[in-house]
């Protein structure tokens, strides 16, 4: 509903979202100044129901006391908003007046009414009326025309403290074939956990509660784990077997047990399908920057330890798009990351190019110097950026990659990393194409095979070095872009967290073979992300441990297959 000021102050407005007229949602609001309590609380009530989602605030304001009637020379009710006292040269205490749901001035011939506080008429709720309103806040998101309000609204009413008021209001829900199925069923969840938890007047039996609890175990809701102990321990406390014989409790406490291992039998499969998922997504940023290893160190023989520096240049190059759009959470400009995705490229690509001018050139064929000159390269880098931007930023999602698509009760795979997965399968497809389908491609193949041959065929290998590099840099920045939507950005990011697990990936995978690295970048990935939850007894694995583990699997398996998964072919093997 958008709201405007009329020439006599009052709140003007078209319809709102619900279709409610303006009117109703003003004369309501007047209703809360009347001396009827039964006519106050029937006013919270309705305005509950508008579905207007700014009453939430105006309700909150109501419940702390900031809410006055401003009455008219002819008597009539206005409902305004004061959240401050003033004093004048003449030390008179006066009220500027806000609008209650905009809190723009509330406007007297233009200029903001700000009457003594005697002219103001306090209509604050009482303590039995402040519960109502407290819970009016989450009810009202019950009637938002948005799906993820309403979902919102609906969870919170079986969430302690309970909304016993909202109990119609849920069934109501739960019975409508044409709402959201997710909602109709966290609606049927809400209900019951209200009758678990003793609040739903008729309804506070033990024998209810377990009942309730049944049909929660049918649902195989995970909120109401948290719920079974107290339930247990009002069972255990009975004293005397008046109301229940020794059989019927026995029955309940076998109904609680079935339920709960019901519902963990169900918490197990959502934390190993989330795990799974979070694995491929850690393996695809894996893959973008193994892609860029498996270019400088796979086919140009190069060993860069400042490949991570260069994911994090793309990182940065990010953030630094961000703010050039202005993109914020409360001014979402949600373009300014597909702009982001070719300039992280561009910016790690020139970057790549300086390092490999001035650095890389001189050390081609002498590995241990090019790892070492790379690596103080790398904490050149790391430093540098440390005294522009500081140990943290923050690059803020864009609002598409917030939330997820939920393909079975609880498992939810995040957009931000459905994203992260899909940029990872176009920047394989890229490399292979250029690699394999381009002319530059086929470039690179004979310069990294045979470099005298491609001299003498007139090859200007020299810049097909520097390309190769700048190729192979960019991906890396791409990379840093990718890990944006799912993780924190730090100067020290690559070299911490990436550049020995994506030197891994490639060595595992089969060094210079791109197959190879999309193969061992999703299995240690996934790999990673299964072994650090398993428990030992009461010894979690860990991030730490979980990398000692994984390293050990790698080094095993190297044994075994000193080439890596897909071993070299033809006169790169020779030269290998």
């Amino acid at each position: 509903m958008v709201f405007f000021t009329g020439p006599d102050g009052h709140l003007c407005g078209s319809e709102n979202a619900n279709g409610l007229n303006k009117d109703k949602i003003l004369e309501d609001m007047k209703k809360l100044a009347s001396e009827d309590k039964k006519i106050v609380t029937q006013a919270v009530k309705d305005l509950a129901k508008s579905g207007d989602i700014r009453l939430e605030l105006f309700f909150e304001m109501y419940r702390q006391g900031s809410i006055y009637n401003w009455p008219s020379k002819s008597g009539e009710v206005r409902i305004v908003l004061n959240e401050e006292t003033l004093m004048d040269d003449d030390f008179n205490e006066f009220a500027p007046l806000l609008h209650p749901l905009s809190k723009e001035p509330f406007l007297i011939n233009g200029e903001q009414a700000k009457p003594g506080l005697f002219e103001l008429e306090d209509i604050s709720p009482g303590r039995k009326l402040r519960s109502l309103v407290n819970s009016s806040k989450f009810l009202l998101r019950l009637f938002s025309p948005d799906l993820e309000t309403r979902l919102s609204g609906v969870k919170k009413c079986g969430d302690p403290p309970f909304l016993p008021d909202a109990l119609s209001n849920l069934e109501e829900i739960s019975n409508n074939k044409n709402e959201d199925a997710k909602v109709r069923h966290t609606a049927k969840e809400s209900m019951e956990l209200m009758i678990l938890g003793g609040v739903v007047e008729g309804k506070k039996s033990i024998k209810d509660r377990v009942l309730a609890l049944e049909k929660l175990g049918n649902l195989k809701s995970l909120r109401a784990l948290a719920r079974i102990d107290p339930l247990e321990s009002a069972i255990t406390a009975l004293s005397t077997f008046k109301d229940y014989s020794k059989t019927e409790i026995k029955n309940f406490k076998k109904s609680i047990s079935s339920v709960r291992t019901k519902i963990e039998g169900h918490k197990e499969k959502v934390k190993w399908s989330g795990n799974l998922f979070r694995g491929f997504s850690y393996g695809s940023v894996l893959i973008l920057i193994a892609l860029g290893l498996a270019i400088t160190f796979g086919l140009m023989g190069v060993i860069n330890m400042a490949h991570g520096e260069l994911m994090m240049i793309g990182a940065y190059t990010t953030y630094e798009v961000q703010l050039m759009f202005g993109h914020s959470p409360d001014n979402p400009v949600n373009h300014y990351y597909l702009f982001a995705l070719p300039l992280a490229f561009c910016t790690a690509a020139v970057v790549g190019l300086i390092i490999e001018a001035l650095v890389v050139r001189h050390l081609y064929n002498r590995p241990l110097e090019s790892l070492l000159a790379t690596w103080g390269v790398g904490l050149f880098l790391i430093q540098v950026i440390r005294i522009i931007y500081g140990d943290n930023i923050g690059v803020n999602s864009p609002t598409w990659a917030r939330g997820g698509y939920e393909i079975y009760q609880d498992i939810v795979l995040p957009y931000a990393r459905l994203y992260l997965l899909g940029l990872s399968i176009s920047c394989v497809c890229f490399v292979y194409f250029i690699i394999r389908k381009t002319r530059f491609g086929m470039l690179i193949r004979a310069t990294m095979q045979n470099r005298d041959m491609a001299n003498s065929l007139g090859v200007r290998t020299r810049k097909i070095d520097r390309l190769t590099f700048a190729l192979g840099s960019g991906i890396a920045g791409v990379a840093g872009y990718g890990w944006t939507i799912i993780g924190g950005v730090t100067p020290d990011m690559g070299q911490t967290n990436f550049i020995v697990d994506s030197f891994l990936v490639v060595v595992t995978g089969g060094v210079g073979e791109l197959i190879g690295v999309v193969y061992s970048g999703l299995g240690i990935g996934i790999l990673t992300k299964l072994i650090e939850p398993l428990e030992i007894g009461t010894f979690t694995i860990g991030p730490v441990w979980g990398k000692v583990i994984l390293l050990a699997l790698i080094v095993a398996f190297i044994q075994y297959r000193p080439s890596g998964l897909f071993a070299p072919k033809g006169r790169l093997a020779d030269k290998k």
